[in-house]
């Protein structure tokens, strides 16, 4: 494509199904059309752009400066912003039409943003974006590909920062939402506004695991930078107390406490890794979920008294049974169950290393601020023999994000917040417990997410930066190939405990601040 140029006036296509453009005030409509060395064919997209200023350029030669100069060029009132960097793109003829009338409809809009339709061969499948609100500050929320930008209202977030190099589009986004109403036009059937010829592949939870550490680095700091500029950045150290329990005597250092349902193959191997601790004044809690029938329990109670894997010399094991499927319900009800002064987290499936629990309370000996401690881990593989497999695919998952100085801003940019977790059993109470399915949008999913956040704007969130945790990755695991519809529906649940982080940080900063 050779760099940057602009195309005017070409072929006229009214009759051909294309865009009929150049009438009404979109003629003060400006266009910028990213593109790339992957998909050097964007010459059907520019055929419906006739009659427009439009300008292409490669994605390779997209810099901060080159947009701040050509931005602040610009006349008119829009910039109708198309990313072509990886796929074909066609607007459907009304696009504009639509788009023009949604602009008069909503006086402070600064971003308009629609759901799309994908093809691939010839299946149409259409994607159905989420509302943006002020909790999505995620740097992987699905905006499209075609955005239609307030260009008075864009001037007014630049410059983009010189230390930008890959993810403006991320800055621009968070700078336009502070700037005014960010609307979606959603689509039930055949309202689309333009086609992408894309293949939508599985969701991976994993993904952002393989960013570059740069990449990571230039996020947070777009985010940050945000939180920032409308009042819900944490400055380091602010609010953090002493727990108030850190001296209080306890039966027992940790329990252990893992929800199930149906998953009699793992159990066991999951309650061995605990017996196997280093520290052994621990116990493990096992909350089947599934009812008296549920496989999982007949396997628990080979650990309990009169079982015939019970061993009185290794940590206890306690069975308690519920039977509605509710992970927050066991994860608090195995809380208010346990003799120990730590909490730590454990999945059915997965494994704690011999060293976990005693790696855990180290840390938490050395600051009685710290009320939560995370951990680091390994990704592992079941084969079709039962084996595990380290996948090294996947590198230590760290979670290095959790700086002292700025984890907790960063959290609210990604998913994760690393395994295993770990606090205080008396905090639940002062915390309001684990989300029992209550938040909007939350199915058994995120309940712990909630408590992090809260946790960190009160407590300091210790760390251990050693793997001490299995991950099992299996065919029944919800870790990986998870559809579009469930991604939606977890990323709407923990937006929303975004949401209320950053209305409750405003709070207390405004608080703070005077």
């Amino acid at each position: 494509m050779g760099g940057n140029h602009t195309i005017r006036s070409l072929t006229n296509s009214k009759n051909n199904g294309l865009l009929p453009l150049g009438a009404g005030e979109f003629l003060l409509l400006n266009t910028l059309v990213i593109a790339s060395a992957q998909n050097p064919d964007v010459q059907p997209l520019l055929t419906q752009l006739q009659d427009h200023q439009v300008t292409v350029t490669n994605a390779e030669e997209l810099s901060s400066a080159w947009l701040n100069s050509y931005v602040n060029k610009l006349g008119g009132e829009h910039l109708l912003l198309i990313d072509a960097q990886n796929f074909s793109i066609t607007l459907r003829q009304s696009a504009f039409d639509l788009l023009d009338l949604v602009t008069k409809a909503h006086a402070d809009w600064s971003m308009i943003y629609s759901d799309y339709e994908t093809m691939e061969e010839d299946s149409i499948s259409e994607v159905h974006l989420l509302d943006h609100h002020i909790g999505r500050v995620r740097d992987n929320t699905d905006f499209g590909f075609v955005w239609l930008i307030n260009l008075r209202k864009l001037k007014k977030h630049l410059p983009f920062s010189s230390d930008i190099e890959q993810h403006w589009l991320y800055d621009m986004r968070l700078g336009l939402s502070e700037q005014g109403e960010v609307v979606h036009i959603a689509n039930r059937y055949a309202g689309s506004l333009y086609r992408v010829a894309k293949n939508l592949a599985d969701q991976n939870v994993f993904d952002y695991l393989l960013q570059s550490k740069e990449s990571q680095l230039e996020l947070e700091r777009i985010c940050t930078h945000h939180l920032e500029r409308i009042g819900a950045c944490l400055e380091e150290g602010r609010g953090y107390r002493s727990v108030p329990y850190a001296d209080k005597h306890y039966e027992l250092t940790a329990s252990v406490i893992i929800p199930v349902n149906n998953r009699p193959e793992f159990i066991g191997a999951a309650i061995e890794s605990v017996q196997r601790q280093t520290i052994q004044d621990i116990e493990v809690i096992i909350v089947v979920n599934g009812g008296v029938d549920d496989p999982t329990v007949s396997v628990v109670n080979d650990y309990l008294p009169g079982g015939k894997l019970h061993d009185p010399s290794k940590p206890a094991v306690k069975l308690l049974v519920v039977d509605i499927n509710n992970i927050g319900f066991c994860l608090n009800s195995g809380l208010r169950a346990a003799c120990g002064k730590f909490y730590v987290q454990l999945d059915s499936d997965d494994q704690l290393t011999e060293d976990a629990v005693e790696k855990i309370i180290a840390v938490f000996g050395e600051d009685d601020r710290i009320g939560m401690v995370i951990g680091s881990y390994e990704v592992w593989e079941k084969q079709n023999d039962n084996s595990l497999t380290r996948m090294e695919s996947i590198p230590v998952v760290t979670h290095d994000e959790w700086t002292e100085a700025n984890g907790r801003n960063n959290l609210l940019r990604i998913n994760g917040a690393g395994a295993p977790r770990s606090f205080y059993i008396d905090l639940a109470d002062d915390l309001g417990y684990l989300d029992m399915n209550t938040s909007p949008y939350a199915r058994n999913y995120g309940e712990d997410y909630g408590m992090v956040i809260r946790m960190s704007e009160q407590y300091r969130i210790g760390r251990v930066w050693d793997p001490i945790y299995k991950v099992i990755r299996h065919g029944g695991g919800t870790d990986h190939s998870i559809d579009q519809a469930t991604v939606d529906r977890n990323d709407n649940a923990k937006d929303i405990m975004r949401q209320e982080a950053i209305l409750r940080r405003q709070k207390f900063n405004e608080a703070v601040n005077g």
